[in-house]
Formats: C-alpha cells, structure tokens, sequence
C-alpha cells in the first residue's frame, strides 16, 4: 500500500499509463496530434457526464442554486472543447490524408460518452447504442441514461413541484423517447422569465441551461468547420456522411422551450 509521503505528481496522475495510451498507427506526427485530441475530448466528456449526474441529483432535490456549479462547470468544458477545434485545423487536407487510412472504421460518431452527454441533456436515439455491442459497460451506461429522465426532464419536475401546470404525461412518460416541445412548458418558463424576481431560482436554472444549449450549438458549428476544411465533402470515417451528416446537428436543441419562449417576451 502506498503510502502518502510517497505520492508523487506521475503516481498520483497515472502518467505512465496515461502518456502510453497513444498508440499511432503511422510515424507521422498529426495522427499523434489526431490521437491527443480525440483522448483529451474523452477526458473532458467523462467529466461532463459526472457534473451532468451532480446537477440532476441537486435539481430533482430542488437544490437549484448548488446545481448552477455543476451547470457553469460544464459550459466553460464545453467552450474548452469548442477551442481544441482550433489545433486540430493546423493539420492540412494533405496531412490528414497521409494517415487517414489507419482509421480503418472507427469514428467520432461512435463514441459513446458523446453520446451519453447527449442523452442526459434530452437528445435521445437508441440507435446509437448499436455502436457499443463490444463494450458492456460503456453500452449499459448509455442504456441507463437513455432511460432515465433527462436534464430537461428534471427541470420540468422542479417546475411542477414549484406549482406550475406541467400536465402529468411529461411526468410520467417514456424517457427513452426525446421531449417533444410542450406549450404548457414554455408558458410556465414564460411566467418564470416575465417575474425573475419572484422566481430568481427557476429563472438562472433557464439560463444555465441555455448556456448548455448554446455551448453545444457553438461547439457543433465549429465540428462542422474543421472538418469541412479537413476533408470537404467527402465521406466520414465508419461509414458516416461527414460533413452533410453534421450539418444536420446543427439545429438540435436540447430545451426547445427555453429558446422559443424568446419570441413571446
């Protein structure tokens, strides 16, 4: 057992393990920049998903101020990992093409922390699941957050038990399933944004959450960019459409009503 004189920064951070975890498949210097970056957004996500879990136990107790740490946490990662975007474009078309084929099938669209983010902010498809077959672990932490109520689901709740009309079906419904965008929502959120004052609590929870939302769409736009700039038009890895594939992201929102309550202010 080691003792705590004995700690040192490599054996208390794992470096051996961690800075052998690189295993390019070429010599070339940008896939090891390639293999960096995808790792470090790994790190980030794993991170993400614990502050996720924190922020939905505090709002399902209605411990809503303790919860906007957890919420802020995430949105400075998510601007972390917008930024990483900018490293990964000093690799040219030409670079890339140089190892590209090492790829074999693997992709981005397969990695299922990404994916688990997305569930437990609402965006839910099962389909994704297929992609962890290999991995029970990682495919039944996917499996429990797609069935589980989200983020937005758990915001919802704390709107009804704040004494908003949030009919019971939202309540009590197939979580598996993505939110479908609710009038009654938007109208409750609407007397929370007409009143901060009165409901400051429920107001900043919102605003936190937007700020989420945004970070998402912001770090999506900029996926598009780099890889459009990468590899154009071209097909993704792993069988995906590449860019015309991430495009279609773009418009996903994981609180529809928070953003379309803007209109009616």
């Amino acid at each position: 057992m080691t003792q705590q004189n004995d700690v040192t920064y490599a054996r208390y951070l794992s470096l051996d393990t961690l800075l052998s975890a690189q295993h390019p498949q070429s010599d070339l210097d940008d896939e090891m920049l390639f293999i960096i970056i995808h790792q470090t957004k790994e790190l980030w996500l794993k991170q993400i998903i614990r502050e996720l879990h924190l922020a939905i136990a505090q709002i399902s107790g209605d411990a809503l101020v303790p919860a906007y740490k957890a919420l802020a946490r995430v949105s400075r990662i998510q601007a972390v990992m917008t930024l990483s975007w900018d490293v990964l474009s000093t690799m040219t078309p030409s670079d890339y093409s140089r190892f590209r084929h090492v790829l074999g099938s693997s992709s981005g669209f397969q990695s299922d922390q990404f994916r688990t983010v997305e569930y437990l902010l609402g965006l839910k498809d099962k389909a994704f699941l297929k992609y962890q077959e290999d991995r029970p672990d990682a495919q039944a932490a996917m499996q429990s957050a797609l069935e589980g109520p989200s983020l937005w689901d758990h915001a919802i709740a704390a709107l009804a038990r704040a004494g908003f009309a949030i009919p019971e079906e939202l309540l009590d419904r197939d979580f598996s399933k993505s939110h479908i965008p609710s009038a009654d929502v938007e109208a409750a959120f609407l007397e929370v944004y007409r009143d901060p004052e009165r409901y400051w609590e429920l107001y900043q929870l919102g605003e936190k959450l937007v700020d989420l939302d945004d970070a998402m769409a912001t770090w999506r736009h900029k996926h598009v960019l780099t890889v459009e700039r990468i590899i154009g038009g071209k097909m993704g890895t792993g069988g995906t459409a590449g860019v015309s594939y991430l495009q279609s992201t773009l418009p996903k929102r994981a609180f529809p009503e928070l953003w379309s309550l803007r209109t009616a202010l």
